[in-house]
């Protein structure tokens, strides 16, 4: 069952006599989310679970599936993927959209083609990877859909490996785009830094003089919020103009999604605003020094009848900035918790509320090793629940 405890000791430390209501944006996307990974808290939200098509955004969800493969060492960096003649005629010229440029029989490293989708958001690239890992780019969007179903993206699905239109086939919410984002940064932290701020790549040649192409990021943060290191933009004319995002500011983490922009200026208006408004309108109260014991969880069949519950970090809340409002706190898990416990296991959440902000969860964990209960501890624990 549920065990909930309050903690009124931590709710009025942080109660004053100031009052602030959540701060509002006045945006223009008709779909935008925005969450503060730092704390959970979700500090915006329009319309975030209305399925729409993601054009290039869908791109995140390919990246994902390759970089789990890259960590679980089932893909390699320096694997080599060639092009096949029928991949390049189907995505080369001005009507396949963007383009890393690759050239039919070329042989291109899945480090490259990984620059060419994150950084070009090559259409192409995502085909030539999704079919050097799967065979096919069908097959390969059942690993989009299975990774999907493991993240919890529970109103989006995959039909192609590049968000290319398909009838409604592929659908995602800024909501799930949001998930997907955190994932990516929270799951791959180097794979993200390594590929996803790359203000430039050059790939391909120019027809005639055979220069070098060089592309630029289509990210509308980079250089322009300080801390942006991601993540993927999108358009068609389907889908209008979109963009899923994230920066981090002293340690802070947030993560945007716009879509159905009608404009590339206005995306990039959009975007900007949107994020520069989340970390000057929030501010990260601290609430728990890290190592303070918070409570006490009962323990099911322990060496210890409890174990405490203290704070992995610095716990921090996201708050309107200029003010605290008065907030409660309780601690909630899942108890009796069953041994055995190891330190440092996340069992429990700090979860806080107030009148005008959303509510966050805060992890929690055990203080120490638990073991299980010898025989008669197991024993006399039979015998006392039947008592």
């Amino acid at each position: 069952m549920n065990k909930f405890f309050a903690a009124p000791l931590i709710a009025a430390a942080l109660a004053t006599s100031s009052t602030a209501a959540a701060p509002q944006f006045q945006g223009t996307a008709p779909i935008a989310y925005m969450q503060d990974l730092s704390t959970g808290a979700v500090l915006y939200e329009r319309d975030a679970d209305r399925r729409m098509p993601p054009a290039s955004m869908a791109k995140m969800m390919t990246v994902y599936v390759a970089f789990d493969m890259i960590k679980r060492g089932d893909l390699k960096l320096n694997q080599q993927f060639t092009v096949r003649p029928e991949t390049w005629k189907q995505w080369h010229g001005p009507a396949a959209g963007s383009t890393m440029f690759l050239s039919a029989g070329e042989s291109v490293s899945v480090e490259n083609l990984l620059k060419g989708i994150v950084t070009l958001s090559g259409n192409d690239a995502c085909v030539v990877l999704a079919e050097g890992i799967s065979g096919t780019e069908q097959s390969f969007t059942d690993r989009m859909n299975d990774a999907a179903r493991k993240l919890g993206l529970t109103n989006s699905h995959f039909g192609t490996s590049n968000g290319w239109p398909d009838n409604g086939v592929t659908y995602v919410t800024a909501r799930d785009l949001a998930k997907l984002a955190s994932a990516t940064i929270q799951d791959h932290p180097a794979l993200y830094k390594r590929f996803y701020s790359l203000p430039n790549f050059t790939w391909g040649k120019t027809l005639g003089a055979g220069s070098d192409i060089t592309q630029a990021n289509r990210d509308p943060l980079l250089g322009r919020v300080a801390g942006a290191d991601g993540l993927k933009t999108g358009h068609t004319d389907e889908a209008g103009y979109g963009f899923t995002g994230s920066a981090e500011q002293s340690g802070r983490r947030m993560v945007m999604v716009v879509a159905g922009l009608t404009s590339f200026n206005g995306r990039a208006d959009e975007s900007v605003r949107f994020m520069d408004w989340g970390f000057r309108a929030w501010q990260a109260k601290p609430l728990v020094a890290q190592g303070r014991k918070v409570a006490d969880a009962e323990v099911q069949l322990g060496s210890s009848n409890t174990v405490g519950l203290v704070a992995p970090t610095t716990l921090k809340a996201t708050m309107p900035a200029g003010a605290v409002p008065a907030v409660s706190a309780k601690v909630v898990y899942k108890g009796p918790i069953k041994a055995p416990i190891k330190a440092g296991d996340k069992i429990a959440e700090l979860v806080i509320t107030s009148a005008d902000t959303p509510e966050q969860r805060l992890p929690l964990v055990a203080d120490k090793d638990v073991g299980e209960a010898g025989f008669f501890g197991r024993a006399w624990a039979g015998l006392t629940s039947l008592i």
